[in-house]
């Protein structure tokens, strides 16, 4: 995959008078890296398991025990007929035996004519597994973020501060029941948006992106103006599971970028600075990523 060079520096990351967990805005440095310019596609990700034989989360049929284990799939997407309460996602979404990267929408679809859109219903390992296998990293939140922004400081987008929804595949109309882009709600091929600055495809918009980060709804670590690739201690306002060995597994990690279900009338996240959290064993239709790889 084409990679694109991004000079290290000192950056303005988050936002304020968005979310609250974009706040508050601070200085942050980071080395110069490599990064896809694209999402990785789900002919990039066939190739790879391919020739590993890996099997995603979402693919794979619980260990045989005593109980039964949850059945392989992932989440999906579901458009209401009509007008429903914003209160509760799981209005509109649904987990769907058989949904997976091959699958998308669940076990009746296929990925026929789309070997060009952004690989979907891929874990964070799933991601790294690939990342692994390609010689490569997932990038971290800042990392991500200040390659997205294209070297536009503190601009909302990475084509400046005017929302321009022609400029990236988000969802146009009433969400979640009336969408009224061209071809219906869905991913696109990559690079079927114009790139920012640094030649990046599909920064926002599209599928949001695994980051290396894990979640936490402050942005407190970055005081000093490091750019940690990993959190040190006790990871706050994040879920853990104790596994039976005893390592703590953190359960969310933070997604970037926005997504096709994103609008300016509901969820406006596709931005830069846009975070939120996505469990580490979920995978889901708007759900992709992109590798790092860096000189050290």
């Amino acid at each position: 995959m084409e990679m694109a060079w991004i000079p290290g520096g000192t950056f303005a990351m988050g936002a304020d008078g968005f979310y609250p967990e974009e706040a508050p805005v601070r200085k942050v440095t980071v080395d110069g890296f490599w990064i896809d310019s694209h999402p990785v596609t789900n002919a990039e990700f066939a190739l790879f398991a391919q020739e590993t034989g890996y099997e995603t989360v979402a693919e794979r049929h619980p260990d045989p025990g005593p109980e039964p284990g949850p059945q392989p799939g992932s989440m999906v997407f579901v458009q209401p007929p009509g007008p429903v309460p914003l209160r509760d996602w799981r209005v509109w979404w649904e987990f769907r035996p058989g949904a997976s990267w091959r699958h998308p929408w669940g076990p009746d679809s296929d990925i026929r004519g789309k070997s060009a859109h952004p690989v979907v219903h891929v874990a964070y390992e799933d991601a790294a597994a690939y990342a692994r296998w390609a010689g490569k990293d997932l990038p971290s939140e800042a990392e991500w973020e200040f390659a997205a922004r294209g070297g536009l400081e503190q601009s909302v987008y990475p084509w400046g501060d005017e929302a321009e929804p022609g400029r990236a595949n988000i969802w146009h109309g009433i969400f979640p029941w009336l969408d009224r882009s061209d071809g219906g709600h869905g991913t696109s091929p990559v690079g079927a948006f114009a790139a920012n600055a640094y030649g990046l495809f599909d920064v926002v918009g599209n599928v949001w992106e695994w980051t290396s980060d894990y979640y936490r709804s402050g942005n407190a670590r970055f005081d000093l103006g490091d750019d940690p690739l990993q959190p040190q201690g006790e990871i706050a306002d994040n879920p853990r599971v104790d596994t039976p060995a005893g390592a703590a597994v953190y359960a969310s990690r933070v997604v970037k970028g926005g997504s096709y279900l994103c609008s300016t009338g509901y969820d406006h996240r596709f931005r830069p600075a846009a975070r939120q959290p996505e469990a580490v064993d979920n995978g889901s239709c708007h759900v992709g990523f992109r590798c790092v790889r860096r000189l050290g």
